[in-house]
């Protein structure tokens, strides 16, 4: 309901008008609001996982290994665990690994270590970065404004059911008078 500032006096206008009128106003705001937050956000995941993709390559290191026993193909899935093995200058190692399936034994495996020779998984590419950022910002773009609107539609139905109840409420006083009828 939109009202002229001389209007704000109007005796026809009730309190639940009013109070419809700054809730607009307030939640509008807030939608609007929703886009500089959802930069901010989305600027700020991008560089929390710039920095994460910075500490993950200067941490982890690939090493070929190679696979122990044939990986049977025709599975249900594209990878499965594997036991590879890899030299280092002394020592052999071993380690289960997820690989594709249909391969041989003795298959050149790509598997990562890091600094303490653990096997992890390969660090995450700069592009995962932008994929995170720009999701972080999508949700946030899209929740601001349907969290505003939830509450407006909320509103409106709580607002809606009081005016309906206090007009109920005035008529079940004046209807009598007008039909005649007593009241029961």
């Amino acid at each position: 309901m939109r009202a002229h500032p001389r209007q704000r006096k109007n005796p026809l206008r009730r309190g639940s008008d009013r109070v419809q009128w700054w809730l607009s106003r307030i939640l509008l705001a807030l939608a609007v609001a929703g886009l500089p937050a959802a930069l901010a956000v989305g600027l700020t995941v991008q560089h929390e996982q710039a920095r994460i993709v910075r500490a993950q390559v200067a941490d982890r290191h690939p090493v070929t290994a190679r696979l122990t026993e044939d990986v049977a193909a025709g599975l249900d899935t594209r990878t499965v665990p594997a036991v590879v093995e890899w030299t280092t200058a002394d020592t052999t190692h071993r380690a289960a690994v997820a690989v594709d399936t249909g391969q041989r034994a003795g298959a050149a495996v790509r598997i990562w270590l890091d600094a303490d020779g653990a096997v992890v998984p390969q660090p995450a590419t700069a592009g995962q970065a932008d994929a995170a950022a720009w999701t972080a910002a999508l949700v946030t773009a899209t929740a601001l404004p349907l969290a505003a609107t939830l509450t407006w539609k909320g509103a409106l139905h709580v607002l809606d059911r009081r005016r309906y109840a206090r007009w109920d409420a005035e008529w079940q006083q004046v209807e009598p008078r007008w039909t005649r009828r007593q009241p029961s």
